[in-house]
């Protein structure tokens, strides 16, 4: 089966680009002795995490507990949940707990303790992190309260809780406007994580740092003992915006087809938000649109005089803001997405792809898993 004859719009992945990054960041985690352990939220595949542990991944990261319900069903042994979660899903979690070695995150002393007596009553004993808000300003404890080494310390002497260490993700490095802006937010992640483990006096066998733009500085860091970058397995126009990647490393794409051509300067694509995604990119210079065009469909070079300017739910309106364009009503176009983990909770299957062959096709079995 060629590209032609797939029915459009689809997620393509080019299996050469997906195995090349695979590779590429376990091999760069082992020579700095560091552990890798993928976020799967990114591409919620089986598949896919079974060839990231294959390669030497310790395990996968889950957004959610119903994500870490198919992997654990497809067979993968050891899942981090870096998300905090309420005592009210105690029977899901012990549930899971009982197949697969499974840890998770807590920032609230008093979460902790209701988790421990939870585990108290059932004999159980449960791995936990502290979640560390290392500048993003979302979830985790502040580094600099007052209280945040006894809080640690605390968690750890818990009953019922097996206390790993600390657990950070520096998500506002994705608004970093250059390359020493983001060594600089991996440098006080692993300074801001170092010093809470020490003034906490508690031993923290393990400092998890997670995000795609940070990795390659985070590697270098003292002290960081594991890593989980997601987007490394896809990379998208944002990664390429914020130097972590090329446009030819990006192995997802959306094949579309013009499906209106009304004026010289203005196409329609039949990928619209419910396969592009409305989330804008992201990078040290300022990028309009929703994507990247292809300008052939087994290459990587951009048409940059075709702006994805507008996208409505099935639709995708283009300009070609060099006034013309040669592509015709009919013709097909790969896309390069500005967020390409959104793009996998898009659709059920995805199809992978070697240039313009079809090899077969793969469910994304964790979609939708929201709870």
């Amino acid at each position: 089966m060629r590209l032609s004859d797939l029915p459009t719009p689809a997620v393509l992945l080019e299996s050469s680009r997906l195995v090349r990054n695979l590779d590429r960041m376990q091999q760069a985690a082992a020579a700095h002795g560091r552990r890798l352990r993928p976020h799967a939220k990114t591409h919620k595949s089986p598949f896919i995490a079974a060839m990231q542990i294959e390669r030497g991944a310790v395990g996968i990261c889950c957004a959610k507990l119903g994500e870490a319900e198919v992997f654990a069903d497809a067979g993968i042994e050891d899942i981090r949940l870096p998300y905090p979660l309420h005592p009210v899903n105690a029977d899901r979690l012990f549930a899971l707990a009982g197949r697969v070695a499974l840890s998770f995150i807590v920032d609230d002393l008093a979460i902790a303790q209701a988790w421990s007596d939870v585990a108290c009553r059932k004999g159980r004993t449960l791995d936990v992190l502290v979640k560390v808000d290392v500048g993003f300003h979302r979830c985790g404890i502040d580094p600099a309260s007052a209280d945040a080494a006894s809080v640690v310390r605390s968690i750890a002497e818990l009953p019922g809780i097996r206390f790993h260490g600390l657990l950070s993700h520096a998500g506002h490095a994705y608004s970093a406007t250059c390359d020493a802006e983001l060594k600089s937010i991996a440098a006080t992640e692993a300074e801001l994580l170092r010093d809470l483990a020490c003034r906490s006096g508690v031993d923290c066998r393990e400092i998890s740092v997670g995000a795609t733009p940070t990795a390659r500085f985070s590697l270098n860091e003292n002290g960081v003992t594991e890593i989980r970058p997601g987007n490394y397995a896809y990379f998208d126009r944002t990664q390429v915006g914020l130097g972590a990647a090329d446009f030819a490393d990006c192995a997802l794409t959306v094949l579309a087809r013009v499906v209106s051509h009304p004026a010289p300067e203005r196409l329609v694509f039949d990928s619209g938000s419910k396969t592009l995604t409305s989330d804008g990119a992201r990078g040290f210079a300022s990028s309009g649109g929703y994507g990247v065009v292809l300008q052939a469909l087994e290459g990587t070079m951009i048409a940059a005089d075709l702006l994805v300017e507008r996208l409505s739910e099935e639709h995708a309106t283009v300009r070609a803001t060099s006034g013309g364009t040669r592509l015709q009503t009919g013709d097909l176009v790969r896309i390069i997405p500005n967020h390409s983990c959104v793009v996998s909770n898009l659709v059920d299957n995805v199809w992978l792809v070697d240039g313009d062959q079809v090899i077969e096709q793969l469910p994304v079995a964790a979609r939708g898993k929201i709870t």
